[in-house]
């Protein structure tokens, strides 16, 4: 036969150090005479706060590595807009000698044709005269490409993290208190 499940023991459990028969009393009753008090957890004491734990080399130690962790950002900001800068410097060198190679092939045969037509119906078959006009011409047109592609190439270098030196004005303000460091404007080139 199998066994069978032993009851609780509690105060009614001789074993337990109760009285046999004995029912255990309501709650908010108080106990008899001789009888053990109930037992009542221990009070949980209040957490304490975080600041008045920390020591002062603790506290070094934390600003160390935020202002560690600080740098480290800035230098990431710096990086990112200066490959920003630099592709797009690089991509629009590359686009530009491409354009530049398709339309000098152009040019030539539009330049031999415009020759032979002058020659022929301005100067009467004189072949000298209309070869050293556009000539004339395709050099005030290079002279205002270079002008334009040297604006271009100024507008886009030299490649300064500005935001991030910006950031660092800031946070140097902010460290030493100094008010008015950061709000000068970096001085730009295009400005002049």
């Amino acid at each position: 036969m199998p066994d069978a499940p032993k009851p609780p023991t509690g105060p009614s459990d001789p074993a337990a150090g109760g009285t046999p028969g004995a029912t255990p009393p309501p709650a908010g009753a108080t106990p008899p005479p001789g009888a053990a008090p109930p037992q009542t957890p221990p009070p949980i004491p209040p957490p304490q706060p975080a600041g008045d734990e920390r020591s002062l080399a603790d506290l070094v130690v934390e600003v160390s590595e935020r202002g560690s962790t600080l740098v480290r950002e800035e230098i990431e900001l710096a990086k990112a807009e200066v490959s920003e800068k630099l592709g797009k410097l690089l991509r629009g060198s590359v686009v530009g000698v491409a354009a530049g190679v398709f339309a000098f092939l152009a040019l030539i045969l539009v330049m031999e044709g415009v020759a032979w037509l002058l020659n022929e119906e301005v100067f009467d078959g004189k072949t000298w005269p209309g070869f050293f006009i556009e000539a004339a011409v395709f050099l005030l047109i290079a002279a205002l490409a270079g002008l334009l592609a040297y604006k271009a190439v100024k507008a886009g270098s030299p490649p300064v993290p500005q935001q991030a030196i910006e950031e660092a004005k800031l946070t140097k303000e902010t460290l030493t208190g100094e008010p008015g460091a950061a709000t000068a404007p970096i001085p730009s080139k295009e400005a002049k």
